[in-house]
């Protein structure tokens, strides 16, 4: 199968905006600066894989034609965080002149929200004084931690997850490129592992596709290290009605037997737990006890013990209940 040497996400990212599948809105509003040549500053701003780098991109692509590359650097802030950076690096792309005709230079700078406090201050002079020739567009997870001064210099963009429709024709495009036979559960699967990410999407693809070349939902589910929802609902189910051991007994499976990861299992079992119809007590008893162990978890705490307590935790809020 062709491909199946390439990295796919990158194979496939599109490189028009018209391209680009979900976040509607904010491709047409993209459009109108192509159209009259302009661009302010932006600040994108959403989860991972829905979108923000490649908007930047072919934004450029659009705006610069042939040339795109001379007059667009992307940096990742996460790299280096400190003030030099800013100081140095995006200083000195920020003062050369646009080349090749362009009336103005991109810089995007990814994961903006990993810069410190100082290197912030310091990037919004840079966007001042340097505003006729460069232009900033700055792609985080978290626009609460972009400083007021930067977020009010921007048009803010805000990327929200992708939907079902928008994930299964990307999927069903790419494989019918690739030759490959995707199932209706198989596509199931891949929108409910993917929650929203463009590129969890099409890594569960490729990794599917290295093995043969029809898809089912099994292998979407072994290959990503995902529980399935029925295992979920029923390791739910088990917990509720106080069969403690058996509960136990499945959670050792899910995480001993076929590795899924704790903050992984915590996820999914959130995700059930808002869908389903509880008591609200009982449902914010729940949400309560997940959340609690995801922060002991994210502190260093035990993974198998902590894991554990959360099940004893919803068999006594699910006893209380009664």
């Amino acid at each position: 199968m062709e491909g199946n040497h390439t990295i796919w996400i990158e194979k496939y990212r599109p490189r028009r905006l018209d391209e680009m599948v979900g976040q509607k809105d904010i491709v047409v509003r993209l459009q109108s600066y192509v159209k009259t040549g302009t661009l302010p500053h932006l600040l994108f701003t959403g989860s991972a894989g829905i979108g923000k780098t490649t908007a930047a991109v072919a934004l450029a692509r659009e705006l610069f034609g042939e040339s795109w590359q001379m007059n667009f650097r992307e940096m990742n802030a996460s790299d280096e965080r400190g003030i030099d950076v800013v100081r140095n690096q995006i200083k000195e792309f920020a003062r050369t002149s646009p080349l090749a005709g362009a009336t103005f230079k991109i810089l995007f700078l990814d994961e903006a929200d990993a810069l410190t406090t100082d290197a912030q201050a310091a990037l919004r002079r840079t966007m001042e004084t340097y505003a006729r020739t460069c232009r900033f567009i700055l792609s985080c997870n978290y626009s609460s931690k972009i400083i007021d001064p930067i977020q009010s210099r921007c048009a803010i963009y805000r990327f929200r997850p992708l939907d079902r429709d928008a994930i299964i024709e990307e999927i069903t495009r790419i494989a019918a490129i690739e030759g490959l036979t995707v199932t209706a559960k198989a596509l199931d699967a891949i929108v409910y592992v993917a929650s929203g990410d463009m590129r969890k999407a099409i890594n569960a693809l490729q990794g599917a596709a290295i093995l043969q070349p029809v898809i089912d939902e099994k292998m979407i589910y072994e290959i990503t290290a995902t529980a399935r929802p029925e295992e979920i609902e029923e390791l739910l189910d088990l917990s509720m009605e106080g069969r403690f051991d058996e509960a136990e007994r499945l959670l050792s499976e899910l995480i001993r037997d076929r590795g899924i990861a704790p903050n992984e299992l915590i996820n999914q079992c959130y995700r059930a737990v808002v869908r389903r119809d509880l008591d609200r007590t009982l449902k914010v008893k729940l949400i309560d006890a997940l959340g609690e162990t995801d922060f002991r978890l994210s502190e260093g705490a035990s993974s198998e013990i902590q894991m554990e307590a959360l099940l004893a935790r919803f068999v006594l809020a699910a006893d209380q209940h009664r």
